[in-house]
Parts: C-alpha cells; sequence; structure tokens
C-alpha cells in the first residue's frame, strides 16, 4: 500500500461523538488525525471498549473527498474480512445447538462437496474450513468472484474441485476466502436459512448490531455511507465499491464504530450481550480464540522490530499472537477502498476496531497500535513514524523491481506468429472462458465470467503481452505468455500479474489457460 502527500487539503476536523466509562489516550483525537493526514485517508472512524464498556466510538474526517458530510460513529464502512469472525461465530451457534460438529466432515452437510484431491474433500472438516490450511494456495479461486463476476454462489462452491492444490493437506498455512464461502452453504443446508438472513438475526440483532448490514451491496445503497477510496495513478480520489455478494460469508459486513464496539464487548465477555443473556458460551469462545494453523514467524522491518511475536497462528476467524507479553486475538479486512483492523487484548478487556475508506493499511497498524500501548502502559513508539518510513522503503522496492522487469524486455524482439494466430477462445478448467480478439492490427483480451476484466493486449516481448485492463481501477495489468507445441500452434497460455504490489485476489497465475475445443467454446 502506497502513500503520498494528500492532494486534497481538506478542513482538518473530526466528530467526537460518544466517550463512556474509562478515558480514552488524551491525545487521541490529533493522533488520528496526524495519521488521517500523513496516509491520505479521508475518513476514519475508532471504537475502543474496556472492561465491559465503550471508552470511545469516533469519526474523523470526511466520507467522500470534495464532500462536506462528515464521519462519526455511525458511518458505515465495509469491515471485510473481519467478516470472517461472524462466520466462525454463526458456525459455534451451530455447534452448541447439536447441528453441526467442528470436526465432522463438510460432506456429512454438504455431499456435493468436492475438492480436487479425493483424500482431502474426504477428511476436510467444518473447522478445517475456516484456518487456512486445505492445501490451496493463497487466495485461490478469488477469480471466481474479485473483480465481480456472473458466476453465482453455488457455482463457484461447485468450481472448486477444479483448483489444484500446492501442498499436502494442513501442512502449512495459505490464506484463501473461498472455503468461507462454503462454510455459508453449510449454514443454509443445516438451518434452512442464508448465510445473510442467519448473521443478521442471530448474531447481529441479538448483539445490538442494528445499524449494521450482511451485504457488500448494501453499501451502495446512501445514506450515512463511507464512499470508497485508493490511491489510482498516483492519486487519491473516489473508487468504484465492491458490490458483488458472492462471497458475503467471508466479507460482506458493513458496520460502524458503534456497533463494532458492542461486538467487541461480546466477544470479550465470552458471548454475554448487553441484556446479560449469552450469544454463545465460553466454550465457544476458547475454539474461536485457539491456533489451529501456526503461521511462521518472520523479521519484521526494523522499525517494527517490536511486533515480532513469540507466536502466531490462525484460530476460527481470527489470527491470533503476542504483543509486549499479551495475547492478542485481531484480524485485518481489505476491499476496494476499505480497509480496517480489530485487535482486542483479552486478559485487559480491551479490544479497539480502525475503520477506513482508503487502502492505507498503515494508518489502522499506527491507530491500533498507539491505543494498544496507552493500555498497556508501556513506553510510547512513535507509530506513524515507524510506519511512514516502511512505507516509503516498500514502495521503493515495489518500483525498483518494476523497474528491473522492464529492463530486461527486449525491444527489439517480435512475437512468433502472426498477431492474428493467437486469437481465439481459451479455457480455464476452475475459471472458464477467456477470449483473445484481432482488429485492426491489435489484440484484447475478454474474461468472459467477468465484465470488468476487459482490456488491451500490448506486446511486451517474444510471445509476452501485457493485459492493460480498461478500467483503471484494478491496478491488476498482467503479463500473459504464449507457449507453443513443435507445430507452431498454441499450447496454453499463462499469465502472471506485472507488479510485486497486485492485490493476491488476482490470482491470474494459477490459470493455465488451453485452446478450447469447438465443443468449449
Amino acid at each position: 500500500m502506497k502513500t503520498q502527500r494528500l492532494f486534497f487539503i481538506a478542513a482538518s476536523f473530526f466528530v467526537s461523538t460518544h466517550v463512556f466509562a474509562q478515558t480514552a489516550p488524551k491525545d487521541l483525537d490529533n493522533y488520528v488525525e496526524s495519521v488521517r493526514k500523513e496516509f491520505e485517508v479521508p475518513g476514519i472512524s475508532v471504537a475502543i471498549v474496556k472492561a465491559g464498556k465503550v471508552v470511545a466510538a469516533k469519526g474523523y474526517g470526511v466520507r467522500k473527498l470534495g464532500e462536506l458530510a462528515r464521519v462519526d460513529d455511525r458511518t458505515l464502512f465495509g469491515i471485510a474480512s473481519n467478516t470472517k469472525a461472524f462466520t466462525a461465530t454463526a458456525l459455534g451457534l451451530l455447534v452448541e445447538e447439536g447441528k453441526l460438529e467442528w470436526d465432522a466432515p463438510v460432506v456429512r452437510y454438504l455431499p456435493w462437496f468436492q475438492l480436487s484431491d479425493p483424500y482431502v474433500t474426504r477428511e476436510l472438516s467444518v473447522r478445517d474450513l475456516l484456518v487456512h490450511r486445505s492445501g490451496l494456495p493463497l487466495g485461490a479461486g478469488d477469480l471466481l468472484w474479485w473483480p465481480a463476476s456472473t458466476y453465482d454462489r453455488k457455482e463457484i462452491a461447485k468450481r472448486l474441485r477444479f483448483l489444484p492444490l500446492n501442498r499436502s493437506f494442513r501442512s502449512a498455512y495459505a490464506y484463501d476466502n473461498v472455503l468461507y464461502l462454503i462454510a455459508g452453504e453449510v449454514i443454509e443446508q443445516v438451518t434452512g436459512k442464508t448465510w445473510e438472513d442467519f448473521v443478521a438475526f442471530r448474531i447481529l440483532a441479538k448483539v445490538g448490531m442494528n445499524e449494521s448490514n450482511v451485504r457488500h451491496s448494501d453499501a451502495a445503497n446512501g445514506g450515512n455511507v463511507a464512499a470508497t477510496h485508493a490511491r489510482i495513478e498516483g492519486k487519491v480520489r473516489p473508487v468504484a465499491s465492491f458490490s458483488s455478494d458472492n462471497t458475503n460469508p467471508a466479507g460482506g459486513i458493513n458496520s460502524n464504530a458503534r456497533d463494532m464496539a458492542e461486538w467487541m464487548i461480546c466477544q470479550l465477555d465470552s458471548g454475554r450481550v448487553a441484556d446479560g443473556t449469552r450469544l454463545f458460551s465460553p466454550r465457544t469462545t476458547r475454539e474461536l480464540w485457539s491456533i489451529v494453523t501456526p503461521i511462521p514467524i518472520g523479521s519484521p522491518p526494523p522499525e517494527l522490530a517490536t511486533l515480532r511475536p513469540n507466536f502466531n497462528g490462525y484460530a476460527l476467524g481470527f489470527g491470533v499472537r503476542d504483543y509486549r507479553g499479551y495475547k492478542v486475538v485481531s484480524h485485518t479486512g481489505g476491499l476496494p477502498g476499505y480497509v480496517s483492523k480489530l485487535a482486542m487484548i483479552p486478559e485487559l478487556r480491551l479490544g479497539v476496531t480502525v475503520l477506513t475508506n482508503q487502502e492505507s493499511g498503515a494508518a489502522f497498524e499506527s491507530i491500533v497500535y498507539f491505543v494498544l500501548d496507552h493500555y498497556i502502559g508501556t513506553s510510547k513508539t512513535n507509530w506513524l513514524s515507524a510506519f511512514k518510513k516502511v512505507v516509503a522503503r516498500s514502495d521503493s522496492m515495489t518500483a525498483a523491481m518494476e523497474n528491473q522487469t522492464a529492463s530486461v524486455r527486449d525491444m527489439n524482439s517480435r512475437p512468433l506468429l502472426p498477431l492474428p494466430s493467437y486469437a481465439g477462445t481459451y479455457v480455464d478448467q476452475w475459471y472458464g472462458n477467456v477470449t483473445i480478439t484481432h482488429n485492426n492490427g491489435k489484440l484484447a483480451i475478454r474474461f468472459a465470467h467477468t465484465p470488468s476484466l476487459v482490456g488491451d493486449l500490448d506486446h511486451w516481448q517474444y510471445d509476452t503481452f501485457v493485459a492493460r485492463w480498461k478500467d483503471r481501477e484494478l491496478r491488476a495489468d498482467a503479463f500473459v505468455t504464449f507457449s507453443l507445441n513443435p507445430d507452431g500452434s498454441i499450447d496454453q497460455v499463462k499469465m502472471k500479474a506485472v507488479s510485486p504490489a497486485t492485490d493476491f485476489s488476482f490470482d491470474f497465475h494459477d490459470l493455465l489457460l488451453k485452446p478450447a475445443k469447438k465443443s468449449e467454446r
């Protein structure tokens, strides 16, 4: 994620809506404003809870650049993958009711479910749907729904049987979204209610999250909703929001600071809600917060050395690690124009959520650790400065890698075949058809089930072209490389993102496109 000086100099304002019970960091408002300006985030919302009380629920900045409407504690943001904890909690409710078992095979509930390996299909459990250890590669299958596709949820689910695994079952961590879609299908199968209805009525309503909703598409309904923003070709501006509801179980909830505060209080009090009743039991809390899949521990940049954990892993819809001697239960979320983070320290009964309407992970991280340090009582780290340096270095490294790729390009090379020979319909077993056309001396590419994946194919070198998508908000141009048979006909086509900064959900690299047979066109 990149940062530059904010091109739109808006008035510096924040809205302080509610301060309850215990005291928030006294310089919270000034600090969040500094972070917001440094990382060019139009609007931020922050919720802090401590010992069962809402300490702060506040909004800062504006909902949309160029407009005056301010963010407040009721402004809705897409929380993206922070939704995964709601899906895990929904399954926990069904386990408590005896309708599911965590370690029962998924095929007990969905007999039609298949992955590419029969053994994994037979053994994959309900728990496995949530913990990123199936053997699927990082982000595998996301192109079935990202960008928005014409496939419906059940079609996506049934196409998973064609996705190749790239590691042994339960051997390693690799984040995915598509198995949360399957979790949603399990919920519908055993309850007769869609994931959306179950989560809305059994969780949001019970917790008191009265202004939140459960569909990506609900963000487009107007009202007190933060507009989405991103840096496009060096400039932060509004971008189209993600509106497909195919993967709501992985990331569809829209929420605000007030409601996320209630959610954290419920989680930190082992499922107890405001009226004193329980949404779930302490046993489910233990399940949700217990590491299942270890995550390798790397070395952070020197400015972030304090963040290096002693343990790190993925539980059920939450990540679990340590920070300054405390267990932290957390998750992040990311969609076009929305990124967020929730972090809780159970021992301190402390929780913080940061919601933003611009794609700066540095912004939410700077605020989360500022708040955690305040309540831990540790010496303060200048997180804003630290993340500013890390972002600058990351941007520099990305630019260097892109320049290196361009520097080895052979500008004098030519395609081995006449351009019309590359035209045709190509098929990938799990995605479907991709069409390449030739017109007026130019090639173009179109993904049959993804309306926005349409672009020109510009020659790069030899038999490699670059797909330059007409929708520049995608930020996902891709190399398209043709391999030939001995007779000069095309054998296969592979794709790879041009920039290392491309979102992993554009899993072009997993495609293996073959010329379509007549029956497949």
